[in-house]
């Protein structure tokens, strides 16, 4: 493998890498914004239950609370699968004891426990690519020569 091709390499995982971290945190603010939004539910159900304790009659709040409390539960099982969709990410997976392991563990490493084989992730998005400078053709990361006109790639230098 060439010096440039381990550049070309080396450029790629960072851009992966970059990618996987924007992604995450764009997941994480979701969590974040959903998680406000149980609170402003939270102080719903208390005035509720205060409004009906004003009144003297806690069945007033009855029905309300158990609206909000259905909000709730459906923002925790949205940030359930957000929080999955991170693990994913990360190439992570949760034992039933709690431990974070590696997406291709095949047994807990804390209890022992045999864990699921899950498909890897394999979609990249922005993938980085070499573009031939003679036509324009988009060509994988390492490929020496254009698919499209049969320039080669590395000598030129394109894709840096």
């Amino acid at each position: 493998m060439s010096f440039f091709d381990k550049v070309k390499q080396g450029a790629s995982e960072a851009a992966k890498k970059a990618q996987q971290t924007v992604e995450i945190t764009k997941l994480k603010a979701q969590i974040s914004g959903k998680e406000k939004e149980i609170d402003k539910i939270y102080t719903a159900i208390g005035a509720a239950v205060y409004r009906a304790h004003q009144a003297q009659d806690m069945s007033l709040a009855e029905q309300e609370v158990g609206n909000c409390c259905k909000q709730v539960d459906e923002l925790h099982v949205e940030i359930g699968q957000l929080e999955d969709r991170i693990k994913m990410l990360k190439y992570e997976k949760t034992c039933s004891c709690g431990k974070v392991v590696a997406l291709d563990a095949r047994f807990c490493p804390d209890c022992g426990a045999a864990l699921g084989e899950e498909p890897k992730n394999e979609t990249t998005v922005g993938e980085i690519v070499v573009i031939c400078n003679q036509c324009k053709t988009e060509n994988e990361l390492n490929a020496k020569f254009c698919v499209s006109c049969g320039t080669g790639l590395a000598a030129s230098g394109s894709g840096f």
